[in-house]
């Protein structure tokens, strides 16, 4: 390419009518990388290179972003006038949703190209590896010309859609929250109360009651309503043992003494941690109102809950909108990928190419699932053995198995069985009267 090819005009010095007058009729691409403040935006002439004194590309255009997004339209829709005209972008979080949307509803025709993709075809553009805003964008536009593209019109949702991904976002919001301050619980714990954490977990209603209330073992331990308040939190998932453990260990900790500034953190640390904990819940229930009307929610909430379900609707879509159980399940990152090169033998591991969000809460799914359902139990504890020990990577191939059912389910509206996870193993224990592993 031409020296200085990626030196970006300011958009209201763009000479429309003499770049109108060198390509009548011809079709453009118009590629756009976007960013917080600013976007650039390369025009490609669908036709060879003999017709543009650069080739098929002008000079990146410069505008702020989304301050000129109207100028840009007016100047989208000059362009326009007696040819087809795509405009192509990556996906990049919010920044570029005022701009789908103007182009929505100016009727220009919208496509996303892959930021994988775009990465991929760097070197091959231009014999260079290094990728910047005007490159980025000239990419983009190429890669939409050759196909390389899916429409991606702006598409306002229902309310009741734009309720469930509001409550969905509030309350992974409150889950990290709650997580950060649990985590720093255990810390205070580990100094001032040990033997706390052998018995409850950190995250127990139980215990988080206990320490927002006294703050420590000291003030718990000369308490003499302890007990009948430790047994009333504690309810039937307490048992009356543990209770006389955790009120034993409180009046003989070997922790280091609290203070009255240590055993106030505490009390606001536990008090924050309950908070962020009731917020969960509320979603929790509020979801499940939102959701009743939704068939592939309710579907899907048999086999992951009714939380989890909303999170997957909301953060990988409709499974009907895929063409395949792997395509949504890939959607996720939750498709196998393995770098190996000569004698180096690269291990499969899963891409995490997609949503954090989905593969996370679908995670503690699957070990929910392992807990309750005795055949996952087993075929996770006999593929654990299979892989000395690994247990992660039997919850990740349980995961993995859990995301093709949930798309059987709602798309092929079939009742989720947890025996059906693992078709070959069954088949396996039938034909051999033992215990065999589905390889995954």
């Amino acid at each position: 390419m031409k020296h200085r090819s990626y030196s970006a005009t300011d958009i209201r010095h763009v000479d429309l009518t003499q770049l109108l007058s060198r390509q009548k009729g011809v079709k453009i691409v118009v590629g756009v990388d976007v960013s917080k403040e600013e976007l650039l935006l390369v025009l490609r002439w669908h036709q060879g290179s003999g017709q543009s004194p650069q080739g098929p590309f002008e000079r990146p255009w410069r505008m702020s972003n989304p301050v000129q997004v109207p100028e840009l339209i007016t100047l989208l829709r000059r362009l326009r006038e007696g040819r087809e005209l795509i405009v192509a972008l990556e996906p990049t979080g919010a920044y570029g949703d005022p701009l789908r949307q103007a182009l929505g509803d100016a009727g220009i025709p919208t496509h996303r190209v892959s930021p994988k993709a775009s990465h991929d075809w760097a070197e091959v553009f231009d014999g260079v590896p290094s990728q910047h805003d005007g490159k980025d964008a000239a990419i983009v536009a190429e890669l939409c010309a050759l196909g390389k593209s899916s429409v991606w019109a702006y598409e306002q949702r229902d309310e009741n859609h734009q309720r469930i991904t509001m409550t969905v976002d509030w309350m992974d919001a409150q889950r990290k929250l709650k997580s950060i301050w649990c985590g720093r619980i255990e810390a205070l714990l580990a100094r001032h109360w040990p033997e706390a954490q052998r018995l409850l977990d950190c995250s127990s209603g139980t215990l988080l009651r206990a320490l927002e209330h006294w703050g420590g073992p000291a003030p718990l331990a000369a308490d003499p309503s302890a007990p009948q308040r430790i047994t009333r939190w504690g309810g039937r998932m307490l048992k009356a043992e543990k209770a006389r453990s955790l009120l034993d260990s409180a009046g003989r900790t070997i922790g280091v003494r609290q203070g009255v500034v240590d055993l106030q953190r505490m009390k606001r640390y536990a008090a924050q941690a309950r908070a962020a904990g009731r917020e969960v819940a509320l979603c929790r229930r509020e979801l499940g109102r939102l959701s009743a009307d939704n068939p592939v929610i309710q579907s899907q909430s048999a086999a992951v809950g009714v939380a989890t379900a909303c999170v997957l609707w909301t953060a990988v879509g409709d499974p009907r909108d895929y063409h395949c159980a792997a395509a949504y399940r890939k959607a996720m990152g939750l498709n196998l990928a393995e770098r190996s090169s000569g004698r180096y033998q690269g291990k499969l591991k899963i891409s995490k190419r997609g949503s954090a969000m989905a593969r996370h809460w679908l995670h503690l799914a699957a070990l929910r699932s392992i807990r309750s359902h005795a055949p996952v139990k087993a075929w996770y504890q006999a593929k654990k053995r299979r892989d000395a020990g690994a247990g992660l990577a039997a919850v990740t191939a349980v995961t993995r198995r859990l995301a093709i059912a949930l798309y059987a389910v709602a798309v092929n509206r079939q009742a989720f069985d947890p025996q059906r996870l693992f078709p070959a193993a069954r088949h396996a224990r039938r034909r051999k009267g033992g215990p065999a592993i589905a390889t995954l």
